[in-house]
């Protein structure tokens, strides 16, 4: 049976990080795709809710929380990453305990959010700060861009800046900003690293598909800017390259490779990986994995270049912009099909609303897929239905691939 090695040092590093949090004075909150290098500069612990909503929905508890945010006023239909993360919270438990040996989730000291995934993120966390009495700050860069241009770039650089005071007061530490630079620089060669642990999924049989990638992405998440991110993934990266090297992959011979677009089905992960392997097929890349993918990070520039980073993403730009991601992606990693989470909760996220799956097969001729489901609430993913979509939709690619 194929397995990544480093799976067992990454169980090791996410202990570690959670454990830092009983240690730490200084504590900030940040969105996952947020300024979290600008908050290390401080001193900072950082801490993301959003891998929190993760690991709620991995453990399939979410659907247990969900009604006591509803309850308190959030509606069952935005973000289940917001409703499962406040209904634990407002249930007084966490699965970070069995976990990691938290008793609670970490109390900040301030919160920081950036709104280039969602406006979600300012409302979920506005919650956590009536909580806990604690200053928020905000980024609201210009949103759906065809091209980031200079002007939206002063503008992310000027709120960057904003938020300045408040990490001071919060933390008790001045702006240095050779220490910004210095955890940019870390930043940018995780990041880098990560780029190129994906894109060993180009060699065919893979040795890592979209799946795997969910559980590795750990690090780049929680840990960028630090050295602990930096080695783990130059360890993953050479088993990895080794793998390829010596023609190992997740499966012996591919009969199929896709493209997956949006969130993780976090509570079926298991269910879905087993069921593309079963069928001889690799999910080889996704928009998801190369959301933490920032390599226009330069620490002689930081400001700009975070700036830039933060609001060129994928999830941030407009659908004539997301095709020509897509048609690059395609080329690179070989695809035969894309499948698009039509994700119910994470309106933001679903690329399947306004008719990009069909216009990706008119430019592209590929096939498309939109699967039904969600990140967190299991309650919106028929497992049997979804079966029969995957298991049909493979038919079609073999049968384009006779014909052809």
């Amino acid at each position: 049976m194929y397995k990544i090695s480093t799976t067992q040092l990454l169980r090791k590093v996410m202990h570690n990080y959670f454990q830092r949090f009983s240690q730490s004075p200084k504590i900030a909150w940040c969105t996952s795709v947020g300024p979290a290098e600008l908050l290390r500069s401080f001193g900072f612990e950082v801490y993301f809710p959003e891998n929190h909503g993760a690991l709620l929905g991995t453990t399939r508890q979410a659907v247990d929380y969900i009604p006591a945010a509803v309850k308190c006023g959030y509606s069952g239909h935005v973000c289940s990453y917001t409703t499962s993360d406040i209904g634990a919270y407002l249930s007084d438990e966490t699965p970070l305990k069995t976990h990691y040996g938290l008793e609670k989730i970490p109390k900040p000291d301030l919160i920081v959010y950036n709104t280039n995934q969602c406006r979600e993120v300012e409302d979920w966390f506005t919650f956590f700060s009536r909580q806990f009495n604690c200053p928020i700050a905000g980024i609201h860069p210009p949103r759906y861009l065809d091209d980031v241009g200079e002007a939206e770039v002063e503008l992310v650089i000027k709120q960057f800046k904003q938020i300045i005071p408040a990490c001071e007061q919060a933390s008790g530490n001045k702006f240095d900003i050779d220490r910004f630079r210095e955890v940019l620089k870390l930043s940018k060669e995780a990041t880098i690293l990560w780029q190129k642990v994906l894109q060993t999924a180009k060699a065919s049989p893979a040795p890592i598909t979209f799946f795997d990638g969910t559980i590795h992405m750990g690090p780049i998440v929680v840990l960028r800017g630090t050295q602990v991110a930096v080695d783990y993934y130059k360890t993953l990266l050479e088993e990895l390259e080794d793998h390829v090297s010596n023609n190992i992959g997740c499966l012996k011979e591919e009969e199929c490779r896709l493209f997956w677009d949006g969130m993780p089905i976090w509570g079926r992960l298991r269910m879905l990986s087993d069921l593309f392997l079963q069928n001889n097929t690799a999910v080889v890349a996704s928009t998801y994995c190369n959301s933490w993918i920032f390599d226009d990070f330069d620490e002689n520039n930081p400001f700009e270049s975070t700036a830039i980073a933060y609001t060129k993403i994928f999830i941030n730009r407009s659908e004539k912009a997301k095709m020509e991601f897509f048609k690059r992606w395609i080329l690179d990693y070989g695809i035969d099909g894309v499948i698009f989470h039509d994700s119910k909760t994470c309106f933001n996220n679903s690329n399947a609303k306004f008719g990009l799956p069909q216009r990706l097969t008119g430019e592209t001729g590929l096939p498309t897929l939109v699967i039904e489901g969600d990140l967190c609430d299991t309650r919106f993913f028929s497992e049997g239905q979804s079966i029969t979509k995957i298991e049909t939709f493979l038919e079609q690619i073999e049968g384009q691939k006779a014909y052809l």
